[in-house]
């Protein structure tokens, strides 16, 4: 099918960023303010929309701007494996938005204008890496969203703020300006050009295995906000911010953007058959194996509850790469649908955390008995939510494990099966807990008798459990998309 040459990939970019203008310009009108982010949010997501009928059926809609170099155009292109990120991120952002203005009001946070904008101009980072056409296009949009989250990470401007957004910045910035860096230069030199290809731009190239190795694993590294260990520890510093940021942090655009990123190296930089040549699948799976256990681990241990989130978050990141680098087509489509299915359920987790915070001011999950029956809503999510990132049925995470799990028998690989399960095993020891001393747990003496739960904050964590629920019902759409993938 010929690509549909379309303005809409630069819409949905523009749509944020103008809405991040808007908010600027009406920083002392509050209420017409706080109104910009969730109309945005809608038009976004109704512009991603219009071009799900032509990327469903097997097109893309197309957009070339501006050559830089010969080879290197900046560009947007609207496929199966963007429509994923796309339609993931636009559509929370309407429930992110509208949970953003009952937090931050409730609390009555310093600085909302900054974060509201900081926050529309992530979303179009985000949106503009789903659409990019080429790595080139890519990268711009991947540091954008370094930069304009880093505000965020440092909103409370207090000391343990200052270090953890350091952090983030540091290891964010500093992998893309070594190894990354590194990466494109080597793949424009050797390919002469930048353009993502079915198959793989790299396939077919006169290069020997050795640079082809260290360009992947400079990839592999250079993309940071995957999160894989060992260049993971900026995910739980960036837990200083806000809950929303965290939300946006760990379930929808930075780590999504991430994997986003290694998703496309495989598919369309080096492409399924070069990864298995070389033999960089396996050797990466061992890698991200590692990553899954020991973050599962380390969650075991944290008694704050966004930790726990975080460390989780590295935990879960690592089965979407995992189900690319199997390299059997029933693991990759697993692995693209878990890019829905963990930001659904994780975005909800974040939200009851930060509703637990704004109803009670806890933070820690052994201060957190009986907080079910003050809160029945959101804990109720709350353990929606924890059942998909087990893998329980129907929800969103039992349909991408399912296909994960048969993805690594079809590969042979059993030993990744006995890793998913395990890990299957650490989530229901981690997260079944806290649901279940907030129910049943006896409630401190001391515990604040006015603890009630916040409409504005509360209804979005529950739509987004919702969700969770609908996607493990209704699967379809995203499984179209993955199948068009891997195809």
């Amino acid at each position: 099918m010929d690509p549909v040459i379309s303005i809409r990939p630069l819409l949905a970019v523009a749509v944020p960023g103008l809405a991040a203008l808007a908010i600027l310009l009406l920083n002392n009108r509050e209420k017409l303010r706080d109104a910009v982010s969730p109309l945005a949010a809608i038009v976004l997501f109704a512009i991603v929309a219009s071009m799900a009928p032509t990327v469903l059926s097997g097109g893309t809609v197309d957009l070339r701007l501006f050559e830089i170099l010969p080879g290197i155009d900046f560009a947007f292109r609207a496929d199966a494996l963007g429509m994923v990120f796309a339609t993931v991120s636009s559509l929370l952002w309407i429930v992110a938005a509208i949970y953003s203005i009952g937090y931050m009001r409730h609390l009555n946070e310093h600085a909302q204008t900054r974060f509201f904008a900081c926050f529309a101009t992530s979303l179009a980072a985000a949106v503009g890496g789903a659409f990019a056409a080429n790595l080139f296009t890519l990268v711009i949009f991947y540091e954008a969203l370094s930069l304009v989250t880093y505000p965020l990470v440092y909103h409370h401007e207090d000391e343990e703020g200052w270090t953890g957004s350091r952090k983030y910045l540091v290891y964010l910035m500093g992998a893309s300006k070594s190894v990354l860096l590194a990466a494109l230069a080597l793949t424009y030199s050797i390919a002469g050009s930048l353009d993502f290809r079915q198959g793989g731009l790299l396939a077919g190239v006169n290069a020997s295995a050795p640079l082809l190795t260290v360009v992947y694993f400079c990839y592999l590294f250079g993309f940071a906000k995957a999160a894989v260990m060992p260049i993971h520890a900026w995910l739980p510093a960036a837990m200083v911010a806000p809950t929303p940021v965290s939300a946006l942090l760990h379930a929808v655009a930075v780590v999504k953007m991430g994997v986003f990123c290694l998703l496309r190296v495989v598919f369309h930089v080096f492409g399924v058959k070069l990864v298995g040549e070389l033999g960089l699948g396996i050797a990466t799976a061992y890698l991200l194996s590692f990553t899954i256990l020991m973050a599962s681990v380390y969650a075991l241990t944290r008694d704050d509850l966004k930790a726990r989130l975080a460390y989780s978050t590295v935990s879960q990141l690592s089965y979407i790469v995992l189900g690319a680098v199997l390299l059997s087509p029933v693991a990759m489509v697993g692995g693209i649908i878990h890019i829905a299915a963990h930001a659904f359920s994780k975005i909800t987790l974040f939200f009851c955390a930060g509703s637990i915070y704004c109803a009670s001011g806890k933070r820690n999950i052994s201060d957190m008995a009986g907080i079910g029956r003050r809160l029945p809503w959101t804990m109720g999510a709350f353990f929606v939510a924890s059942l998909s990132m087990i893998g329980v049925p129907p929800t969103a995470g039992f349909v991408s494990k399912w296909y994960l799990t048969l993805g690594s028998v079809e590969a042979g690989q059993i030993a990744f099966l006995v890793v998913l399960l395990a890990s299957s095993i650490l989530n229901a020891a981690y997260f079944l807990p806290v649901s279940y001393a907030a129910f049943f747990g006896t409630e401190a003496q001391e515990s604040p008798p006015t603890v009630r739960e916040i409409p504005m904050v509360t209804i979005p964590l529950v739509a987004t459990a919702i969700l969770s629920v609908l996607m493990g019902i209704f699967p379809g759409y995203f499984l179209t998309l993955a199948d068009g993938v891997v195809r």
